[in-house]
């Protein structure tokens, strides 16, 4: 369901407000940026304001210093 309601909120403010599209890799080409942005730049609350890439970069080095430390 998050799923669908995450695409929904894209084509809503990315598909539908910035067309006219003239050809598939237009959309594909937008659709990426929207997804490194969304991935890489974009704060996100529920994890301290941080992108979700970097979110996972914290949590995967957090992991490494444990392992190495027990």
């Amino acid at each position: 369901m998050a799923d669908t309601i995450n695409n929904g909120l894209f084509k809503a403010a990315v598909i539908h407000r910035r067309g006219p599209w003239h050809s598939f890799e237009s959309v594909e080409h937008t659709t990426l940026q929207g997804i490194d942005w969304f991935n890489n730049r974009c704060p996100l609350e529920p994890i301290r304001n941080t992108p979700p890439a970097e979110a996972d970069a914290n949590f995967y080095a957090a992991l490494e210093r444990s392992d190495t430390a027990a």
